[in-house]
């Protein structure tokens, strides 16, 4: 078993006093996310899920969205934290998506955006760069909301490469492909 623990998801948030941040804790089992804990003190919404059992919100059964068109989707991105030689890829593929979609948000916190998917109030969400306690927990939370994750590239090894897409099974394909446009 490993513990994978961001204590403060959305750091640069909270030192500017900005009311978007979030406590995040998976556990990782036979190298595969088991389950995962997101925490919105502010807010006092705990997301929770364990593989099998569900995905709630506090103790409400969570769902993800339900649109089928990426034409009507808000999703969530993020800029891979001090990398600016990579903003140049992530300004395309923003410029790309954002010609289809009903609009992006980026909120400054991983976990939580993802956590946000799994709830379906956001219906997808992107980002290259990431670390494994950025996106642990959402994993699982999205995967026992009814929802896919995944990387861009097709591959399913988000965890090492720190490449992410999630969405709703309507619109995920049709986002990886309009990000890879």
């Amino acid at each position: 078993n490993r513990w994978i623990v961001d204590p403060l998801d959305g750091t640069l948030n909270f030192l500017h006093g900005l009311p978007h941040f979030c406590i995040s804790i998976a556990l990782e089992r036979d190298s595969e996310i088991y389950s995962g804990v997101t925490y919105d003190p502010l807010r006092d919404e705990m997301f929770w899920a364990e593989k099998g059992a569900g995905a709630f919100l506090n103790n409400n059964r969570l769902r993800v969205s339900s649109r089928q068109k990426v034409e009507d989707a808000v999703l969530a991105t993020g800029l891979p934290p001090n990398r600016r030689n990579e903003i140049a890829k992530h300004t395309t593929e923003t410029e790309s998506i954002s010609q289809y979609c009903a609009g992006i948000r980026r909120s400054g916190s991983a976990a939580l955006d993802l956590a946000y998917v799994a709830a379906g109030r956001l219906d997808g969400f992107w980002q290259d760069g990431l670390a494994p306690w950025d996106m642990a927990a959402g994993m699982v939370l999205i995967r026992e909301a009814g929802g896919l994750v995944g990387e861009l590239n097709g591959g399913n090894n988000m965890v090492e490469t720190g490449n992410l897409v999630a969405a709703n099974s309507a619109l995920f394909d049709d986002l990886v492909g309009k990000l890879k446009a």
